[in-house]
């Protein structure tokens, strides 16, 4: 724990505000190691039975996490906004390949569609006027048909994990299980604790969700499944069509389970999508447009059976109402233009050549790298910590594979959307030294 906060209290509801406290001043940062249950009690002169509850509620409202030997530490992404700046992700100068962000250079400028699109507002929209635009759900019903997913209810979400989090919100309630990748999207564990919902890991390989692993999650009792179409975050997988058989086959029938799929990647992707939507009664298949167009551009697209789209736009309704229909017009000019398609798919290479080019480079190293399709690659290493110490030493910053994992073994995430081809040589030199540093010398001369 941060040697500048101590945590104060008689009652766990007074200890857990002080927790919260901290971590909204800054003081304990993401990460941070909190005192072990018996040794705060002892320092506030409770019981442990005190702390351990407020610990609980803390880790049930998603700011806490318990990490095994590691103790209990503030979530990488707390669901509570800190008062203090962030500090930045890498030292000076360093290349950092951390953020698992497209390519700027590699997005369509969006200033000569908003001017083209000036005239269709001229008049003020009312509150009657809005809602899904009835061109945009036509333009992406006819993209989802054309991938093999059922399209006849869509509605749209701001974004991604908007929309994961309206569906897992609709479907199950605190307490409940749910069974995500392992390693998996970090945005997505740290929304499962946020929302009071408890993961179950299923390993990940190549080709998507190893069927094993979701079967024991089943067992486990899990209330919904999600999967990553393709460019899996962090691994790069992608479902192929044999996994995806063998997916639908096992969860054929299950009336309790909610199936989301996620296909960020979208245009992106080099792959074909098998998509498992409609494997289940109740599923739903997001898309987003963020990373294929621009992260600024909050909407995705969401199909799903009958009931579930009507859940989500429900909820909608009562809440944030509707995604802005200004971006709703900017995104249905985007897929029109053939210009933005072409830029789109050049990205897509790119993105493939840079990832390949890196893999193929720690291959000829002896290290063995994962990532079919996106702009990550997955390095599985035996210490993260030390691996990422000496990658800082030689200039680079890399995401620790802690933040994606729940049982997952140890790995680094390495983002090549902005990997220059002429980098590739030394920052596969730098991991293979990081992964297998030298041994050190007992002899002095």
């Amino acid at each position: 724990m941060s040697a500048h906060y101590q945590v104060s209290g008689g009652t766990a509801a007074e200890i857990s505000a002080s927790v919260e406290s901290g971590i909204r001043s800054g003081e304990l940062a993401p990460g941070a190691a909190l005192p072990p249950v018996r040794a705060l009690a002892a320092q506030l002169r409770v019981s442990p039975a005190t702390v351990a509850r407020a610990y609980q509620e803390l880790r049930q409202r998603g700011l806490l996490a318990t990490a095994g030997r590691h103790g209990t530490r503030v979530r990488p992404r707390p669901p509570v906004a800190s008062r203090r700046a962030r500090h930045p992700t890498s030292a000076p100068g360093a290349r950092d390949l951390s953020r698992g962000e497209p390519d700027i250079r590699l997005l369509p400028s969006l200033g000569p569609h908003l001017a083209a699109l000036a005239g269709d507002f001229a008049a003020p929209v009312g509150y009657a006027s809005v809602g899904v635009l009835p061109e945009l759900a036509d333009a992406a019903r006819e993209r989802l048909t054309a991938d093999g997913v059922p399209a006849d209810e869509v509605t749209v979400t701001g974004g991604a994990l908007d929309g994961i989090e309206r569906l897992l919100a609709a479907h199950l309630r605190p307490g409940d299980a749910v069974a995500v990748e392992d390693p998996g999207w970090a945005n997505l564990l740290d929304l499962v604790a946020a929302l009071g919902l408890r993961p179950i890991g299923v390993p990940v390989d190549d080709d998507g969700p190893v069927e094993a692993g979701v079967r024991a999650a089943l067992a486990a009792g899990a209330r919904a499944l999600v999967v990553t179409s393709r460019a899996q975050n962090p691994t790069g997988a992608a479902v192929s069509a044999d996994r995806a058989a063998g997916l639908r086959a096992l969860l054929a029938g299950r009336n309790d389970l909610l199936l989301i799929e996620d296909d960020h990647a979208a245009e992106l992707a080099r792959v074909p999508l098998h998509p498992l939507a409609g494997a289940t009664p109740a599923w739903a298949f997001v898309r987003s447009v963020s990373k294929p167009y621009g992260p600024d551009l909050r909407l995705a697209v969401l199909a799903g059976d009958e009931a579930t789209v009507a859940r989500v736009a429900g909820r909608a309704q009562v809440g944030a109402g509707w995604v802005s229909t200004v971006l709703q017009r900017l995104v249905l000019a985007l897929w029109r233009d053939p210009a933005t398609a072409a830029l789109v798919d050049r990205a897509g290479e790119s993105y493939e050549r840079r990832r390949g080019d890196l893999l193929a480079a720690l291959a000829g190293r002896g290290l063995t790298g994962h990532g079919r399709t996106g702009i990550n690659v997955w390095l599985p290493v035996p210490d993260e910590i030390s691996a990422l110490t000496a990658l800082r030493d030689a200039g680079w910053a890399i995401a620790p594979g802690a933040l994606f994992r729940i049982a997952a073994e140890p790995g680094l995430r390495i983002t090549v959307s902005s990997l220059d081809d002429a980098d590739v040589p030394a920052l596969a030199a730098a991991l293979a030294a990081a992964v297998r540093p030298r041994p050190t010398s007992n002899f002095t001369a």
